[in-house]
C-alpha cells in the first residue's frame, strides 16, 4: 500500500479488518517469532507483541505488534492445538468470567511504545453438546481461548465489560492512545 502509515506484524485477518474499519492505511509483514506461552498474562501478551514488532523493525514506518491471550485465574489460553484442545478450553471457560488481554507494541526507529488492554468476558454455562457444536464450526482455529466473539462464538458469551474490539483482536482505544497520529488526517 503506497500510502501506508503502519506496518502490521501479524497474519490476523481480524486485525487487518479492524485497521481497515478505522481507516488506517497499512501493509502486512508476518514475523517469524517464538511466542511465550506461560507467565503472567499481561506480561506474556506484551512480550509477544514486542517480539512480533521487533522481528520486523527497523522499518521505514511504525511497526505494530499485537498479541492476545485469554486468562482464567493464573491459566493462559492461547490458540488451541486442535479440536480436542479447543473443547478443553471452552469447557474450562464455560460459565466463567475470564479476561482477554492484548499487548500492543509500536516500534518506530528507536522509539518503543507498549500498552496492554483488558476486557472481562463472561461465558454462559455450556453443556457438552453446545461445546461440540461450536468446535464443529472450526471457528476456534487460530483464536485465543478457542472462540471468536465476532462470529458464532457470540452465542457463548453472556456479558462483556470493556473494549469489544480487544476481544476481536485489536484494542483500538489502546492503539490510538499510543499513537493518536494514526487517525490524525
Amino acid at each position: 500500500m503506497a500510502d501506508a502509515r503502519l506496518i502490521l506484524a501479524s497474519r490476523s485477518p481480524q486485525r487487518r479488518a479492524i485497521l481497515e474499519q478505522i481507516g488506517v492505511a497499512f501493509e502486512v509483514r508476518v514475523p517469524a517469532v517464538e511466542e511465550l506461552a506461560a507467565g503472567p498474562a499481561a506480561e506474556v501478551a506484551l512480550e509477544n507483541a514486542y517480539r512480533k514488532a521487533a522481528a520486523i523493525a527497523p522499518a521505514e514506518l511504525p511497526v505494530l505488534g499485537v498479541d492476545t491471550v485469554v486468562s482464567l485465574g493464573r491459566d493462559i489460553y492461547g490458540k488451541p492445538r486442535d479440536a480436542r484442545h479447543a473443547a478443553e478450553m471452552l469447557t474450562a471457560l464455560a460459565g466463567q468470567r475470564h479476561v482477554v488481554i492484548s499487548g500492543v507494541c509500536l516500534i518506530h526507529g528507536d522509539r518503543v511504545r507498549t500498552a496492554a488492554a483488558q476486557t472481562a468476558v463472561e461465558f454462559r454455562p455450556l453443556d457438552d453438546a453446545a461445546i461440540a457444536a461450536y468446535v464443529a464450526t472450526g471457528e476456534w482455529d487460530g483464536r485465543a481461548g478457542a472462540y471468536a466473539i465476532q462470529g458464532r462464538g457470540a452465542v457463548l458469551v453472556s456479558r462483556i465489560e470493556g473494549d469489544y474490539l480487544n476481544v476481536v483482536g485489536l484494542p483500538v482505544s489502546t492503539l490510538i492512545e499510543l499513537a493518536p497520529e494514526l487517525i490524525a488526517h
